[in-house]
């Protein structure tokens, strides 16, 4: 019985757009990742978790690094050149980072990933180290998910499935952190750090931080400042004085001892992961480092000292 001349055309159709999905699924899962840069190493961290092996990350300010100093390179200008997506902080914290793309000639898309956060306000300004509070952290990941699944919108749906599991991890480590501050005495919570970088935290959280520094790890603490803080530790108290993973421990050290306040040996890390293989070398582990070490440092004197 012969086959009517429509339906074999038919399934000709058919055919060829069945192999042309097909084809159009091979060219996409063997597309070479996208070449992301990041201003610095957290942005990074939080990129790779969204993006997984469908990107290729790249970070400015490497881990361990301070942001506040840093100076970009001729290669950070190459990289730069040579991205497809560039990811950025912004409130004010990358002050270099609109020479580099300048530098760079960079006439792509430039994402900020803070953007739709309600900034902390200082007497510096907009308090940039919004990572510190997970609740932005959550919208972090979605502004990172919408930029990488706008500007390659096939692999749109394997970023939005990351995406979405990052966040479900987020916001059970935030559950976590809230029950076990909550354990701590309100009046045990409050803690001296080199600068501060941890006011979202302490909104968010309730612990209070007091630093020499503003949120800018180039600002120097005048005579009396330091005088201040030592009185208002003598009157007040508190729970431990934390290092932080850089900078010079010094100052820090004689206020310690000046308000005879304790130095914990374990250290906070502020704004830049560990180097890789370290105690805090992605975002989640320095968060979960950080929180441990407040609470045993706060609770009932139990950390060790130097």
């Amino acid at each position: 019985m012969a086959v009517p001349r429509a339906v074999v055309s038919l399934l000709r159709w058919g055919a060829v757009v069945l192999l042309a999905a097909r084809l159009g699924t091979a060219l996409a899962a063997e597309a070479p990742a996208l070449r992301v840069v990041a201003s610095f190493s957290i942005l990074a961290d939080l990129t790779r978790e969204v993006g997984g092996s469908d990107v290729e990350v790249r970070s400015l300010v490497p881990a361990g690094a301070d942001a506040h100093l840093f100076t970009p390179t001729p290669a950070d200008a190459r990289a730069v050149a040579d991205a497809q997506l560039v990811i950025v902080n912004g409130l004010r914290y990358e002050g270099w980072m609109t020479r580099l793309v300048k530098a760079a000639g960079y006439q792509r898309e430039v994402v900020v990933a803070s953007a739709g956060i309600k900034a902390r306000r200082t007497d510096g300004g907009a308090d940039p180290h919004a990572w510190q509070d997970l609740s932005n952290v959550q919208i972090y990941v979605e502004n990172i998910r919408a930029a990488l699944a706008s500007r390659v919108p096939a692999k749109a749906a394997a970023f939005n499935t990351r995406a979405a599991a990052y966040k479900a991890r987020l916001a059970a480590l935030d559950d976590e952190t809230r029950t076990r501050i909550a354990r701590i005495p309100k009046e045990r919570r409050r803690v001296v750090t080199g600068h501060d970088a941890f006011g979202y935290f302490a909104d968010s959280y309730g612990i209070e931080f007091i630093a020499p520094r503003g949120w800018s790890t180039e600002s120097e603490p005048s005579a009396q400042t330091v005088a201040v803080i030592v009185r208002q530790l003598r009157n007040q108290r508190a729970g431990a004085l934390l290092l932080e993973s850089r900078g010079d421990p010094r100052m820090l050290e004689r206020i310690a001892s000046e308000a005879g306040v304790k130095v914990v040996s374990e250290r906070l890390y502020a704004d830049a992961l560990s180097p890789p293989g370290g105690e805090a070398d992605t975002f989640l582990r320095l968060f979960q480092h950080n929180v441990q070490t407040l609470c045993d440092a706060l609770s009932n004197g139990s950390a060790p000292a130097r």
